[in-house]
């Protein structure tokens, strides 16, 4: 009998020696409903770096650790993200990489900061986010007044642009992403010709496309995701609205061809993603893509490298600090500079990616082509 206790006492030990060497990286975003490509992006590219991670044998404060994937989905849901936002933190997450949206990302923020966990969003980009003053926020991609002033110059600049309509999904992306471009394109001296709302479930947009119509513009811009921007551009079709569509990384996906349903003529759309790199950090970049379809069979969406960039990064600031108590890798993770597969990551004073990049596209064979690096 004795054997036998001391057998279980040393299993015991082993099991509470197991737990303590895991590090526990969660991951929300919408995985199910109509932008869920997008979520499971950046599900996948957090999932490849906890792989290559535990391929490498990380030593954080001299132990082997493994990390392991908490991955959520908050159904692009604010009050559902403020739930799976508060479970993460009840299992005791060392850090989250998420949310997707900014309607999702900056609620659950609030839950994280609370509780001293680190943040780091794969593709956020409301200013809101990081002028919330929270220490724990961060972010791996450029934001909306960056993304919004490159997409009002392209449209002026380089496209001639002078009379413009704008359209909102009324989500904190959507609202935010048109408040910028709007500004960049006063400053090009273009005009706004017409303000319409729509929100992120609609379907039928006749009624302010004809409003829009009546307006004339050579410009329509969308603030929202390419699930409505698809049908969007069909019905814009029907109303022989032959009129070029711009938007942001949310539509910035080759899955708006399909959803359009043929309604999409090469050229049309433009979009832009905030982030991408120069010509030096394009083999880096390519292969992570390879590696990509290799390990899942699909092709990169926009956000997947972002989410892997993120947890490197959070696992970098760990291995420094010695440490992956919240407490005491959270300073290291916002002084850190490092490389990731999209380039230099630094984080200034608010959390923000410094000297961010932004990649301008537009569509061709209902593929994204690269017109522009800049930033």
């Amino acid at each position: 009998m004795k054997k036998y206790a001391i057998a279980a006492a040393i299993l015991s030990v082993a099991g509470l020696a197991t737990a303590q060497e895991v590090v526990r990286i969660g991951h929300s975003a919408a995985v199910t409903g109509p932008v869920s490509y997008f979520g499971k992006d950046t599900e996948n590219g957090a999932r490849m770096a906890i792989e290559a991670l535990n391929a490498r044998g990380v030593v954080i404060g001299g132990t082997k650790v493994r990390f392991e994937l908490v991955a959520e989905d908050d159904g692009g849901d604010p009050k559902q993200a403020t739930s799976v936002a508060q479970k993460l933190v009840d299992g005791r997450v060392n850090g989250v990489v998420g949310h997707e949206t900014s309607g999702t990302t900056i609620p659950a923020s609030k839950i994280y900061n609370q509780a001293g966990i680190p943040q780091i969003s794969p593709s956020s980009t409301s200013p809101v986010y990081t002028k919330q003053g929270f220490n724990t926020a961060f972010r791996v991609v450029a934001n909306d007044v960056q993304l919004g002033q490159a997409l009002g110059h392209y449209a002026v600049q380089k496209m001639g642009a002078r009379r413009v309509a704008v359209i909102d999904d009324r989500t904190a992306y959507g609202q935010g992403l048109v408040t910028e471009f709007s500004k960049g394109l006063r400053d090009q001296g273009a005009a706004i010709v017409a303000r319409e709302f729509t929100h992120d479930k609609a379907s039928d947009f006749n009624a302010i496309l004809t409003k829009i119509r009546a307006s004339k513009p050579d410009l329509v811009f969308f603030g929202g995701m390419s699930a409505v921007a698809g049908p969007m551009l069909r019905q814009m079709k029907q109303l022989g609205m032959n009129v070029k569509m711009m938007g942001g990384d949310g539509i910035c996906s080759d899955e708006i061809h399909k959803l359009a349903g043929g309604a999409m003529a090469d050229g049309q759309v433009f979009c832009a993603e905030a982030g991408g790199v120069d010509a030096a950090g394009k083999p880096a970049l390519d292969k992570f893509r390879a590696d990509y379809r290799k390990r899942f069979g699909i092709d990169v969406q926009i956000n997947a490298p972002y989410a892997y960039d993120a947890v490197m990064t959070m696992a970098e600031a760990m291995v420094k600090a010695g440490s992956s108590a919240p407490a005491k890798y959270l300073p290291v993770l916002a002084k850190i500079e490092t490389k990731g597969v999209t380039g230099p990551i630094a984080f200034d004073a608010r959390g923000d990616i410094r000297d961010g990049t932004i990649t301008l596209y537009t569509f061709k064979g209902g593929r994204r082509t690269v017109l522009a690096v800049t930033k």
